[in-house]
């Protein structure tokens, strides 16, 4: 077989949402993967801060920021945080229309208060993994800072949170020129999140880049995902799984749909597809 690249998003696919800790199942799969010569990456939408817990477990590479950050073999390879004028430009105009934020940088997360104390609020009943992620993350306080404590570094994605999708219109309409609103599935409750990404980056681009720079085609890469900021990269990649626990319209654009990450989803689609 040839050597593939696999590309593993965090939240709700490698781990439950919010946490750190990889079932059993799944770090035996990425093991037995790369002693077949496979090289197996973080793809996350988390920045580089939030994903370093896990590299412990000896990723060959790492996409952070929806792609905005990739590392190979524990060395810088594309770097892009928005510019100082998207930047400005972006939070304001949120700000305006009344929607929650919380931005990151490479290593820190800041947020607003008001976007704690809603999520907090609206957050109980939702299957969504991003949603559940940043919930597990406030409570248990995994470095995320008040927005007080910023002090200016350059931030790559902003999160935001609503609960009435009017109040995106005006930011879509002003900023959807230089950002792309990734926006994840709507729960029963109305509740809206999702990721401001600048269109220089996704994650699919970022599985294009790491190929370009190792010479290895895009059909030799397999990616899997659970939410809608994955949709490119499972778009992209030679072969894209969505996991059973997974955003219902990202399964409509998925090659395959493998079991959840709570059944051993990753080990049972790695064997299935001849990596171990």
């Amino acid at each position: 077989m040839d050597q593939k690249l696999i590309f593993l998003d965090i939240d709700g696919t490698l781990t439950e949402p919010g946490t750190n800790i990889p079932p059993a199942s799944a770090l035996e799969a990425i093991r037995k993967a790369q002693a077949n010569g496979h090289k197996v990456l973080l793809s996350s939408g988390r920045n580089y801060g939030m994903l370093s817990p896990l590299l412990q477990y000896q990723f060959d590479g790492l996409i952070a920021s929806a792609g905005g950050y990739i590392e190979w073999n524990n060395k810088p390879l594309y770097d892009c945080p928005m510019t100082p004028e998207e930047q400005n430009k972006a939070l304001s105009v949120l700000k305006k229309s009344g929607v929650y934020c919380t931005i990151e940088s490479k290593h820190s997360t800041y947020t607003e208060e008001g976007f704690k104390d809603f999520l907090q609020e609206h957050a109980k009943n939702s299957g969504n993994s991003e949603l559940l992620r940043w919930r597990e993350q406030l409570e248990s306080n995994l470095g995320i800072q008040p927005m007080a404590n910023y002090q200016g570094e350059p931030i790559y994605k902003i999160i935001f949170m609503t609960d009435n999708k009017e109040k995106l219109q005006k930011p879509m309409e002003a900023l959807q020129d230089s950002f792309d609103f990734c926006v994840q599935d709507v729960d029963p409750y109305g509740f809206i999140n999702g990721e401001l990404i600048n269109k220089k980056f996704n994650k699919g681009l970022a599985v294009k880049r790491l190929c370009t720079y190792l010479n290895i085609p895009l059909e030799n890469t397999i990616a899997f995902g659970d939410s809608m900021n994955d949709l490119e990269m499972i778009q992209t990649a030679g072969l894209g799984i969505c996991m059973g626990n997974g955003s219902e319209t990202l399964k409509k654009f998925a090659d395959e749909i493998c079991p959840s990450v709570t059944e051993n989803g990753l080990y049972q689609a790695f064997q299935k597809h001849g990596l171990l």
